[in-house]
């Protein structure tokens, strides 16, 4: 075995853990399930949660072994681990580049029945989360650990619209006005999560004020929670608007240069520090909102998109989800209470998006069947479903919940491509049938601008 607590050590186990992420993620794009699922399952794998605790039960793992225990790997001041921060790194990147992709001009157009479907997705499954968590208190949750319970409905409120874009390009029903508004809310709706995930973690982490004083006793108190969330949004999209002016007059000196990725990535980090460590949101949502404020910035947004997301999904997105398989998912100790719970709660939460999307896709006078997709279109789960939990944990959840945002991630993952393909139905021709309401199957215009579209010509230094 190597010695996972040196440096050049350190190296094999990236190397480990590279190998059988990618390795798994291949099988499971074959299969038709979402990679992150095989990065998870790798990390499983390769960790102490198969062969150290249910099969070994002696600490063993792939990569590491010393003394009977599983190695924390480089260990750092105040518990962090090398490995902790290349997957801290790794979903700072997921949500920087989840920003740039986000095109603010299509959220402003994608109208009130995209926003209220979104606002409905993430509120239903949240409250559903928040009821089946609080009979089970012997499991960490109930009223007396209600943050906890408020955590599980904030997981539930996530939507992967990758998946869902993805079938609806197959059945050619990508710009029709019902697939336009499905994919618009699925973004609005990660906006709006994160944003409550945000204030949940704060409020949740506020307290323990006696004996603070002056700035930091005023963050302590809930409601100083919420002024610093605020004043976070204002501060940031106040100089977001410097910021994007002034990425627009760098692009147009030094164009298509590896000083954009780099001075973007600069934003990213220091929004994200500034996030968590001033005002007290997640850095997560920092990462987020830089993402979206240089996407102002369209050409220099798609530019740097393209060379985070090498960087991202070589190394540190395998890396971020491996870990999630590595360190917060363990057998010993799962109860049949706890696999009950995280059944229960991914039942209720893919009814929780059904329901509460479709409901409000019927009051904007679509049929039954077309609220049904918009319902099952919503219910998909991915990164995102994974970062919040991960964030939860961070906060204070405990880690045995993962599993069942693993669950949730895997059935929704299968269950949302077959359903759409049943509910929209095929005719002779091999093409989806018109909709009941005769005009949601009229394509919408593209909206994607040349520069999107087109290759950006090799960086020059």
């Amino acid at each position: 075995m190597f010695d996972g607590n040196s440096a050049i050590g350190f190296c094999m186990v990236l190397a480990v853990i590279l190998f059988a992420t990618k390795l798994l993620g291949l099988v499971f794009r074959k299969i038709g399930l979402p990679q992150v699922l095989g990065y998870i399952i790798a990390g499983i794998l390769i960790g102490p949660a198969l062969f150290g605790d249910l099969i070994g039960k002696h600490g063993f793992a792939l990569i590491g072994f010393e003394g009977g225990e599983y190695w924390s790997f480089l260990v750092l001041p105040e518990g962090s681990t090398v490995l902790s921060i290349f997957s801290k790194i790794g979903v700072l990147f997921l949500m920087f580049s989840t920003g740039l992709e986000t095109n603010i001009k299509e959220l402003k157009s994608a109208g009130l029945a995209s926003t209220l479907i979104a606002c409905a997705g993430v509120a239903v499954p949240m409250i559903f989360g928040i009821l089946i968590a609080l009979p089970f208190s012997e499991l960490g949750l109930g009223v007396t650990n209600i943050y906890n319970c408020v955590f599980i409905g904030a997981i539930l409120t996530a939507t992967s619209v990758a998946i869902t874009v993805s079938v609806l390009k197959e059945l050619g029903k990508i710009n029709t006005k019902l697939g336009t508004t499905i994919v618009s809310a699925a973004i609005i709706d990660d906006v709006i999560g994160i944003i409550v995930l945000s204030v949940i973690t704060g409020i949740a982490q506020s307290g323990g004020a006696e004996n603070l004083t002056g700035f930091a006793w005023f963050k302590a108190q809930w409601w100083g929670t919420l002024i610093m969330i605020i004043a976070f949004f204002a501060v940031g999209i106040g100089l977001g608007f410097g910021i994007s002016k002034l990425f627009r007059w760098l692009e147009k000196k030094w164009p298509n240069t590896h000083r954009l990725p780099v001075f973007s990535i600069v934003v990213c980090f220091l929004y994200s520090w500034a996030a968590e460590e001033i005002f007290g949101v997640a850095d997560i949502t920092g990462a987020f909102l830089a993402g979206i404020i240089l996407s102002t910035a369209h050409r220099s947004s798609t530019y740097t998109d393209k060379k985070v997301e090498v960087n991202t999904y070589t190394i540190f997105a395998p890396v971020f989800f491996a870990n999630i398989g590595i360190s917060s998912i363990h057998f010993t100790g799962m109860s049949g209470m706890l696999i009950l719970f995280a059944v229960c709660t991914v039942l209720l939460g893919l009814i929780g998006k059904i329901i509460g999307c479709g409901a409000v896709a019927k009051c904007f006078k679509y049929s039954w069947r077309e609220s049904t997709i918009a319902g099952v279109g919503m219910m998909a789960r991915g990164e995102v479903a994974l970062i919040v939990t991960g964030k939860a944990v961070e906060a204070g959840m405990p880690q045995e919940f993962v599993i069942m945002t693993v669950l949730l991630i895997l059935i929704s993952s299968i269950l949302t491509p077959i359903l759409l393909k049943v509910l929209y139905g095929k005719n002779k021709n091999g093409l989806p049938p018109a909709g009941g309401g005769g005009t949601t199957e009229e394509p919408f215009e593209e909206t994607a601008t040349a520069t999107a579209e087109t290759q950006p010509p090799q960086p020059t230094e």
